[in-house]
């Protein structure tokens, strides 16, 4: 990029407007898709892509939907080189691009004058895909067959912008929830339209010279911002490990895996070689090829104290080394994907940014909650109300964020793979929509993982059917390896589920739970929480203070974790700052 011919206002402008629209995109999928996963807890992203398959603008995307989207361009453009003004396309293929094939992705190829200029996706996270299980995360399944998800490699769904019947009917067909699906598909292909719309009409403004200038310095100048970010890093070569819970009776062993990370300040660039990790495992926990790497960047993002621009641009300077055939790497067809985008990205998000912590402060970040537990279940059955069948997924879970050196995890951060950018259901809008009553919802004291900033908090909830017998299905990692502290900070609390009879008799959930929750029946589930930047005894004192009167944290517990006395005045609780230094020292 030649810094005469670069008009830096110019570029900033066009920026935002591109930004701006997919955040017209995603208004328009959440107001219109019928699914509570979707118009509720808003698993799913826009974003816009160049012609040539880069990443220019995501705005607030789910990480682990948008950081491979660029594979799913390149996979249309493959199986597409024909493609014209109108066309639409379907994919949710793991294999060659997609993140896991519950997310079904929309892609619109944008023509100005006869040339395909950009390309607009909407992928959204899907009730029911048609699995053997009425679950969306079938993490038992060996291979794609006995998965059982309707794969749509690419696939033409419009022409000169009328729906191709047959695609459609298929999907009625197949999938459990018929109405709700095509409610989502016809959401997600108006945010796509809307996008289409949108960007025509910003090349009619400024002109198809200028926009192609735009995308080429907007993406340059990501890169030399993401080299800067770099090259202010010490040299060094990281190495880190992370693991992924036993699940019984399909990974008994767990999943064992390893990240080395060469930073090259001198280059402006950072080497992740993942080359060392076992192939394929017999379950649906196997990452894509989209998944590792969106898990890859997320945790290099999250790991360096500068404000980057999320593209293709800055994942230039990023290069990553995966072996094909390998559960983390990019996977062997037929092995399920099922779970992809959440428990070993999870793992894979924390090990990369926590390895950066090696640095020493302010690099790096601890290891957030993970557990897709009872919170984050896919419920499913007969509602009596409306005589039909349902299938949606909850998103209550909060499960607590990594403390880093700047800050305290985020409360309601869910998991690392969404980076806290879904939303929490309504408790009034799942009860409408689901036939379950929720008995409580609350955080839970002590228990983000201390530091000089401490991980986000657990928090726990329990519900119960309403009338009739619900399916409950869900993959929980989490509640044997905890997340880590790092730089002295103390680990997050494991997640955990119980399983309550009419009569009140409590027993513990394993990890992965597959059963029929009775009306009567409780289940009981209990978050993760965040691990600790820091050691505790370096918590300001002020912080501490406001935490126990805040509800955060017990006197109790405050003082023996973080080593801070407390007396009580006329004002009210205060930090007794000459026994704090005693007992700290």
């Amino acid at each position: 990029m030649s810094e005469a011919q670069f008009d830096g206002v110019r570029t900033a402008i066009i920026a935002n407007k591109v930004d701006g629209i997919v955040r017209e995109m995603t208004n328009t999928l959440l107001r219109t898709a019928r699914s509570a996963v979707i118009n509720s807890a808003r698993d799913f992203s826009c974003a816009i892509l160049t012609a040539d398959d880069e990443l220019l603008a995501a705005a607030e995307a789910v990480p682990v939907h948008v950081f491979g989207a660029q594979l799913q361009a390149q996979a249309l453009r493959a199986a597409h080189p024909n493609m014209r003004e109108g066309d639409a396309y379907i994919d949710n293929n793991p294999y060659i691009g997609n993140s896991h094939a519950a997310d079904h992705t929309i892609l619109v190829p944008v023509f100005v004058d006869g040339e395909h200029v950009f390309t607009a996706i909407a992928k959204a996270h899907q009730a029911d895909t048609g699995n053997s299980v009425p679950t969306t995360y079938h993490a038992a399944a060996k291979d794609v067959y006995e998965e059982g998800a309707v794969i749509f490699p690419t696939v033409k769904v419009q022409s000169d912008y009328e729906n191709i019947d047959d695609i459609i009917r298929i999907c009625r067909t197949r999938i459990r929830v018929p109405s709700q699906w095509y409610g989502d598909f016809l959401a997600s292909v108006g945010a796509a339209r809307v996008a289409e719309r949108r960007l025509k009409e910003l090349v009619a403004k400024y002109g198809l010279d200028t926009i192609r200038n735009f995308t080429r310095d907007w993406l340059d100048y990501s890169e030399n911002v993401m080299a800067k970010a770099i090259e202010s890093l010490p040299a060094a070569t990281l190495q880190n490990s992370g693991r992924h819970d036993a699940f019984d009776p399909y990974l008994p062993d767990g999943l064992d895996f390893h990240v080395k990370i060469e930073i090259k300040p001198q280059d402006g660039e950072i080497h992740v070689d993942l080359t060392e990790n076992g192939p394929n495992v017999d379950c649906g926990l196997n990452l894509t090829e989209a998944t590792t790497r969106a898990a890859v960047f997320a945790g290099v993002f999250n790991a360096i104290p500068a404000t980057i621009p999320k593209n293709t641009g800055a994942f230039r300077r990023v290069t990553i080394d995966m072996n094909e055939g390998s559960a983390v790497g990019k996977p062997k067809f037929p092995h399920s994907c099922s779970v992809a985008t959440t428990n070993v990205t999870d793992r894979l998000i924390n090990c990369v940014g926590s390895a950066f912590a090696q640095l020493g402060e302010p690099y790096g970040v601890a290891e957030g909650a993970v557990g897709v537990g009872a919170g984050y279940a896919v419920l499913s059955g007969h509602d009596h109300r409306s005589s039909d069948e349902f299938v949606n997924q909850l998103c209550i879970t909060a499960n607590g964020g990594p403390g880093s050196a700047y800050a305290d995890g985020w409360v309601t951060y869910g998991v690392p793979c969404t980076g806290g950018l879904m939303y929490r259901d309504s408790v009034e809008i799942d009860e409408i929509k689901i036939p379950i009553m929720y008995k409580h919802l609350r955080m839970v004291p002590d228990t983000g993982g201390a530091g000089k900033f401490r991980g986000g908090p657990s928090f726990e909830y329990a519900y119960t059917p309403k009338d009739e017998p619900i399916s409950v299905i869900y993959p929980c990692d989490g509640q044997i390896t905890p997340s880590k502290g790092v730089r002295g900070g103390n680990d997050g609390e494991p997640a955990a589920a119980w399983f309550e009879t009419a009569d009140g008799a409590r027993r513990k959930l394993p990890n992965a739970v597959e059963l029929v929750l009775q009306p009567g029946e409780t289940i009981h589930g209990f978050d993760a929480s965040g691990g600790g930047y820091g050691s505790p005894f370096e918590r300001d004192p002020r912080l501490v203070l406001e935490d126990v009167l805040e509800g955060w944290e017990t006197v109790e517990h405050a003082t023996a974790t973080y080593g801070v006395e407390f007396t009580m005045t006329a004002d009210g609780l205060t930090v007794d700052e000459q026994a704090t230094s005693r007992r700290r020292a």
